[in-house]
């Protein structure tokens, strides 16, 4: 079984192929996106691009916890959509299209305090104009803090308004 824990069942299950990516997309590729976005100001990091999942992590500090020192769901929830959202980037024409976020859900199972956690994002479903990936975000002992669906559709960059 793959590090991650899904990938090979997932690869049986849907019959995937080596890889999900468009391309050969490396981590170093993803450096420019975070520069004066959300993504940046919680220190959120791509820290690996297998062959079916994408990895990131996110520190748990003063710019991700609640009042009472917790990590507060909503940075949770950012970290699911952006990787999310990178995944479904790097599953299309780059040059083309992007990903759009337009449902998220979470569900927050364990609390944190300290450290950092790591999210996972696999596939549910790529298809068409629209992407479901799932996300697990576990803290630094591997126990799973939060689980998240997050739903992406694919637009033309051109048809984008500014």
């Amino acid at each position: 079984m793959a590090t991650d824990g899904f990938s090979s069942h997932k690869k049986i299950l849907n019959n995937m192929p080596d890889s999900i990516w468009y391309g050969n997309p490396v981590v170093s590729d993803l450096d420019w996106m975070n520069e004066n976005t959300l993504a940046q100001s919680l220190h959120i990091r791509v820290t690996e691009i297998g062959t079916d999942f994408l990895k990131g992590t996110m520190p748990v500090d003063e710019r991700t916890k609640q009042p009472f020192g917790l990590l507060h769901g909503g940075a949770s929830v950012a970290l699911a959509e952006t990787l999310g959202s990178i995944a479904s980037w790097l599953v299309v024409n780059r040059e083309h299209f992007i990903g759009v976020g337009i449902e998220i859900n979470a569900n927050h199972v364990k609390a944190v305090t300290s450290g950092i956690v790591t999210g996972i994002c696999i596939p549910i479903h790529i298809g068409g104009r629209n992407h479901i990936w799932e996300i697990k975000i576990f803290n630094a002992d591997n126990e799973l803090c939060c689980i998240s669906r997050f739903t992406c559709t694919v637009v033309q960059k051109n048809k984008l308004t500014k």
